[in-house]
């Protein structure tokens, strides 16, 4: 056999010390839980711990030259994974001679599968032998160190390694990569990173190597920092992916503030924003302008291109728990990117796909303890509590009676008694100087409660503009306390004045949205009191099925330590609140089913309008111009 280049004995040298860490990483496991644990732990717990880890760091996947290689020192690996017959149809055979699709110069060779995808041994072919035993003498010596993956594939590859306990290792040996270009940028001096923060970032890296993963933080806690310091620590190009066009802005400043990244290094990708991307820069963008979609413009369609050509350091996923959507997780086919870093406050969907993540990014690096970092004033303290509102019978017989699931949602969200409370805690809060959010899933009712109330509001139809001209007044002006907001604010919105959340209307059962709600207000404030310095309060209609929804909605947050007080009612003097009398709950229920009967985010009219010259010169939402200085 021919004497191995130094970079293959340096990368089988870290595999098995991979190995090492691995192993001592499953002693401490099963010491920790022998310690930890009242009763001994079954031999069958132990055995799954050492099945799923004994493998892992033996195969890796590497981007070399915008093309991806399954890599591993160990021979026998790459045998057996070459025997899947799915796997199979991941390898790239390239039918020029010219193109080598390992990094070795290796006899070539030829698998002969079956129609099934078992791991069973298979009969491996050689060109030059004729029988199994000269087969097993060949493959020792020509059985390549990597083998070329079709692009397409590299979803397939992932997930099927995993299902055969092979898992993809994605490292970045990035202090040694001489292809790509330096960003040349660093943290400012004065950024100081709070512990938790390090420690997930020491999990993400390994002395000179960067790991592809999900770091898992409170809203708050500050994820972007740590994706900041993490692209900061690789300097290489990166591109960042968020939800929203707000988010995207966020990030920008998020660099600006934290490192010395500026206007020449970050780059937008956004519909206002069209900037070309370059080898050297930082390109932040949302998951619904990247996702490959038909009916692009010229400029778009060149712009995907370019992302497509273009070989990443680092890809920043922001609220990763998305990723999995099947309209999303094409991004992670065709971009391609050295290693990915996930960043989320819920590691949790209502369906089975959040378990893709481990083969779509990576593992878990890092999970923080909510209640701990609150004990330690690094995020608010909060107070939950779920108040139970009577329907008025009027109602009650109405939602019983009703054709459909979208009238029976919106008649337990404008219930009178809901209403009323909602209006109370408004008026109590706001007398206390506190920032509120108002969260409602229902837009007809939506446009009730703010119309009514007098108060801004955020949805689908508003524009940006409108969107940031909202957000900047509830920041800044301290005559705006309280904003209306649907789903579109569930993430990405950062707003660290707000310390109170109402919870009106909801998307089912979504525990990924209670949580993400409750982020809203999770930053930590500025009292040193030991009281809670933040109010999350969930209304739910009595009778209805929101009662049984926010059993499930509320029973991640009960998992992070979180308790909810149960408030069957609030006593208020009626006469002082909305539709109290029987007529005006008799015209508010013919309202509401007079409305749409069907989920639709229509455009809420303006009192007002203004003309395109105009706008810049004049708040665009009429309660501005009330308020206006």
């Amino acid at each position: 056999m021919s004497k191995r280049p130094k970079s293959c004995e340096s990368k089988k040298q870290h595999s098995k010390l991979t190995k090492k860490i691995t192993k001592e990483q499953q002693e401490t496991n099963e010491k920790g839980l022998q310690e930890f644990s009242k009763t001994s732990i079954p031999s069958g717990i132990i055995d799954f711990i050492k099945l799923y880890t004994q493998n892992y760091g033996d195969v890796q996947l590497v981007l070399k030259h915008n093309r991806f290689f399954v890599q591993s020192s160990f021979h026998e690996v790459l045998r057996i994974l070459l025997q899947d017959s799915q796997i199979q149809q991941c390898r790239l055979i390239s039918t020029d001679k010219n193109i080598n699709t390992t990094f070795m110069q290796k006899s070539s060779f030829i698998i002969q599968s079956t129609a099934n995808s078992s791991i069973e041994p298979q009969t491996v072919v050689n060109a030059s032998s004729t029988t199994n035993q000269d087969v097993d003498e060949d493959l020792k010596v020509s059985i390549c160190d990597s083998f070329e993956v079709i692009p397409d594939k590299i979803e397939l590859l992932r997930r099927r390694c995993q299902e055969l306990n092979y898992p993809l290792l994605e490292e970045y040996d990035f202090r040694h990569d001489t292809d790509l270009k330096n960003l040349n940028i660093k943290l400012l001096p004065n950024t100081i990173l709070r512990p938790y923060q390090e420690e997930s970032l020491q999990k993400m890296f390994d002395e000179e190597r960067a790991r592809s993963g999900v770091i898992v933080l409170p809203c708050g806690a500050g994820k972007s920092l740590v994706g900041v310091a993490a692209a900061c620590k690789i300097n290489k190009s990166c591109l960042v992916v968020c939800n929203s066009n707000v988010s995207v802005q966020q990030w920008k400043e998020q660099f600006e503030k934290w490192s010395t990244a500026d206007n020449s290094t970050i780059r937008l990708f956004t519909a206002e924003n069209k900037n070309k991307p370059t080898h050297t820069c930082i390109y932040i963008s949302t998951y619904q302008m990247i996702a490959p979609t038909d009916g692009r413009s010229v400029e778009t369609s060149e712009i995907m291109k370019l992302l497509a050509s273009h070989e990443w350091g680092l890809m920043l996923l922001d609220e990763v728990h998305t990723a999995p959507a099947t309209s999303f997780r094409k991004i992670l086919n065709f971009i391609h990117a050295h290693v990915k870093l996930g960043l989320t406050a819920t590691l949790v969907r209502e369906d089975d796909k959040i378990t893709d993540l481990n083969f779509l990014i990576g593992p878990k690096l890092y999970e923080a303890n909510w209640i701990e970092l609150q004990n330690l004033g690094f995020i608010a303290k909060v107070h939950c509590g779920e108040i139970q509102c009577s329907m008025t019978p009027e109602f009650l017989l109405a939602y019983n009676n009703a054709a459909n699931d979208v009238i029976k949602r919106r008649l337990s969200a404008i219930n009178p008694n809901k209403f009323r409370i909602c209006q109370y805690l408004i008026e109590y809060h706001e007398q206390r100087n506190d920032k509120i959010i108002v969260f409602c899933d229902d837009l007809f009712a939506l446009q009730i409660y703010a119309q009514k109330l007098v108060k801004a509001i955020i949805y689908g139809e508003v524009s940006q503009s409108e969107r940031i001209l909202i957000l900047q007044n509830f920041q800044r002006n301290p005559r705006i306390n309280t904003i209306f907001i649907s789903r579109v604010g569930d993430t990405s919105f950062d707003l660290p004045e707000a310390n109170v959340i109402i919870q009106i209307s909801s998307h089912g059962r979504s525990r990924r949205q209670e949580a993400q709600r409750l982020g809203r207000i999770l930053r930590a404030k500025n009292t040193s009191t030991d009281e809670n310095n933040a109010f999350f309060y969930s209304l739910v209609s009595q009778d209805t099925v929101e009662m049984r929804n926010q059993l499930k909605r509320k029973s991640f947050l009960i998992d992070q330590g979180y308790s909810y007080k149960i408030i069957s009612e609030i006593v208020i003097n009626e006469n002082q609140f909305h539709f109290s009398t029987k007529d005006e709950q008799e015209q508010l229920l013919k309202i509401a089913l007079a409305g749409p009967n069907q989920d639709e985010d229509k455009k809420i009219k303006k009192t007002s309008t203004t003309t395109a010259s105009s706008r810049s010169k004049q708040p665009i939402h009429p309660l501005f111009r009330k308020y206006r200085r």
